[in-house]
């Protein structure tokens, strides 16, 4: 069975990654691996973010004002930097989804082009 899911992994797009994350802390205040906890969960365990992947792009949106960090404790009383979305991170959100909704409807046409076209 691991093998299948390894098989079934899907590499996320450059650029769907900070999507996937802003999209998640939409929710509220995570820390990293509760991030990707979240986005292997709600991808069906199709999204495996790496640590190697996810913290250079934490980093990243945080330095772009996206996103900002302060220390707290996990529920396993770890300490741990809890991520959070800023208004200008809104506002990248919004303009990320409405890029991916264009590609997405887009795909479709392609992929599924009406009979007798």
């Amino acid at each position: 069975m691991a093998r299948q899911q390894y098989r079934n992994r899907i590499e996320i797009l450059q650029g769907t990654l900070d999507l996937l994350v802003l999209e998640t802390l939409r929710w509220g205040a995570q820390h990293g691996y509760g991030i990707s906890q979240v986005i292997r969960a709600r991808s069906g365990e199709v999204f495996q973010v790496e640590t190697g992947s996810l913290y250079p792009a934490l980093h990243r949106m945080e330095k772009q004002g996206w996103i900002e960090s302060e220390w707290g404790q996990t529920e396993q009383n770890q300490r741990a930097k809890f991520y959070q979305l800023t208004a200008e991170g809104r506002k990248q959100l919004v303009r990320d989804r409405s890029k991916w909704e264009t590609l997405v409807a887009a795909m479709a046409g392609v992929m599924s082009p009406e009979t007798g076209a």
